[in-house]
């Protein structure tokens, strides 16, 4: 009798002081595990940027020696469409090494180190609570807020690491120590901005991939901010003022060094936090602030095959990639008639340089290097589209549907499909888009269909990217992550190719988008375009061959 009555007394007590205990307890287990869980992620992330800057700072200076050789490309780099694609353009008119830099290349590093941190806090937050683990380990001593602590600490680690390792490659390049650290810093204070965006998107969805894609299309909107405030006025106007990214490029590094714009980004993190938690007490765990729609009680005959399945499972990461893609491209293209202004402008400033170009041919080159950002912003979506396998095996739900009669190759193919036909549209909508901008401001050659011939014409390079996921998964499904790796090259030297002139094409040749022909401008070489698309069939194939000789696993 007594052992009965003791049990309901001391289970709630028990209940009750881990309720009364700190919101934080358990922060430090939890920074531990993470640490240990990143201990290759997260160094290979920051060495990864500091590399960057280190291979910017010598190409450049073998590049552009002189001064009279900056300055030239100073005036190629004083066009909006340039300012829109690096910075508000501080110190053109004394182009220093250091200015070239700050100016050219840390918009992409913070841009780098944004996604990061996106991906690193919903990796550690609401991806833990989708699998279940996050709940397992609150059953412990753990705090409400514990898990959200630790994980802007590891960001905050993270970004130190990417603070300090840029600066200090700057340095060991002869670049001034005050600058070469304050442009570190802003890179890093960017990377908390964004990991403090994606602790709130965290709160609002229920699914990993939803809270990533909503951090993902903040910096997108961050992005074009500061893009249409730099072109709007010289060294920015107000609309520039509305974005982190503004605020850590107006420090003016290696031109007129201020520091205080960086408190504006801290004191947004110290918001953003505010607002993380205020939501997290709002919800239960596992759920997103926004719970999800009852479905029906049967599923429609449209929805009962593999494709279907899975076409609806990424249906929403298509529409919201798809929005993004089409309203940066629009965008971009209602820049292309600023190029004749650029080339009034190298008349004016440097005959010689001028008369290396026709204008056709220049508006040609700026949609062609258009056309690049935006097919790798599609190789992301690919990389991204292609892991949800992996995320379906590893959460236990591919596993029931392949206890069916659905086969191994059926299912995997039904994922296949979803990740080509949404490359595909995401392609044509680029094109379109860019073209029907530039029709907005115009300009009518190139015709709209060539706009779609030059963005489509990157499919094979996209399947590229799929067919190494695709072999990852097949044979060492760990490692599938590192296509990450492989798009990541292929965005520097897309994006940067044309700066890099002494990176040998050994190199170059790594990545598959440079295989392929920058329409409109140059001619179409179905040779080289058949060759990749050969690869990437056989990455494929390997991939399938390894799938299907391998056991299915929930971890």
């Amino acid at each position: 009798m007594s052992a009965t009555a003791t049990t309901p007394r001391t289970a709630p007590a028990r209940h009750q002081q881990h309720r009364g205990g700190s919101s934080l307890a358990g922060t430090g287990t939890l920074l531990r595990l993470a640490l240990r869980r990143d201990r290759v992620r997260t160094p290979v992330w920051a060495f990864s940027v500091a590399l960057l800057f280190l291979y910017a700072v010598t190409a450049l200076d073998a590049v552009y020696p002189t001064a009279a050789d900056r300055q030239v490309r100073a005036e190629l780099v004083s066009s909006p469409a340039a300012i829109m694609m690096s910075g508000p353009g501080y110190g053109l008119d004394d182009y220093t090494l250091g200015a070239l830099v700050a100016n050219e290349f840390a918009l992409w590093a913070m841009i780098a180190v944004a996604i990061m941190n996106v991906l690193l806090v919903v990796r550690h937050t609401r991806a833990e609570e989708e699998t279940g683990r996050s709940e397992l380990v609150r059953a412990g001593v753990v705090g409400r807020h514990a898990p959200a602590t630790a994980t802007f600490l590891l960001a905050l680690i993270a970004n130190a690491l990417v603070a300090v390792l840029s600066g200090a490659v700057l340095v060991a390049a002869g670049l001034a120590a005050a600058d070469s650290f304050a442009l570190g810093a802003a890179v890093g204070v960017t990377g908390l901005v964004f990991a403090a965006v994606g602790l709130v998107t965290s709160q609002l969805t229920e699914h990993a991939r939803t809270a990533s894609g909503l951090g993902l299309a903040a910096l997108g909107v961050a992005f074009l901010l500061r893009a249409i405030g730099d072109v709007q006025q010289t060294h920015g106007s107000w609309v520039s003022w509305l974005s982190p990214i503004g605020w850590a490029q107006q420090i003016r590094s290696f031109v007129d060094l201020r520091w205080w714009p960086l408190a504006l980004s801290l004191a947004l993190v110290v918001l953003l936090l505010l607002l993380a938690s205020s939501l997290a007490t709002r919800r239960d765990v596992g759920a997103g602030l926004f719970p999800p729609r009852a479905g029906p009680a049967d599923a429609a005959r449209s929805l009962r095959s593999p494709f279907a399945l899975a076409w609806r499972q990424q249906l929403g990461s298509v529409v919201a990639w798809g929005a993004g893609i089409a309203v940066m491209a629009y965008a971009s293209g209602t820049f292309v008639d600023s190029v004749g202004d650029m080339v009034d402008e190298l008349t004016a400033t440097s005959p010689e340089m001028a008369a290396l170009f026709g204008e056709d041919d220049l508006v040609n080159g700026f949609v062609a290097v258009l056309t690049v950002f935006m097919a790798l912003a599609v190789g992301g979506f690919a990389i991204s589209s292609a892991l949800r396998a992996r995320a379906e095996e590893t959460s236990g739900r591919a596993e029931p549907v392949l206890a069916t009669a659905t086969s191994r190759t059926r299912w995997l193919g039904a994922q296949l499909a979803v990740t080509v036909l949404g490359s595909v549209v995401l392609l044509v909508v680029s094109g379109l888009a860019l073209g029907l901008g530039a029709l907005t401001v115009g300009v009518t050659t190139p015709t709209l269909g060539e706009y779609v011939a030059a963005a489509v014409v990157y499919l094979p390079a996209v399947l590229a990217l799929v067919g190494v996921v695709w072999v990852c998964l097949g044979w060492r499904p760990g490692l599938a992550g590192l296509a990450w790796v492989l798009f990541l090259w292929a965005f520097v030297v897309g994006i940067f190719g044309s700066l890099l002139e002494d990176l040998p094409d050994a190199a170059r040749g790594v990545s598959p988008y440079w295989h392929v022909p920058q329409l409109p401008g140059d001619d179409l070489d179905a040779g080289s375009l058949g060759l990749l698309t050969l690869v990437a069939l056989a990455l494929l194939a390997v991939g399938f061959v390894g799938f299907r000789r391998r056991d299915v696993t929930s971890t």
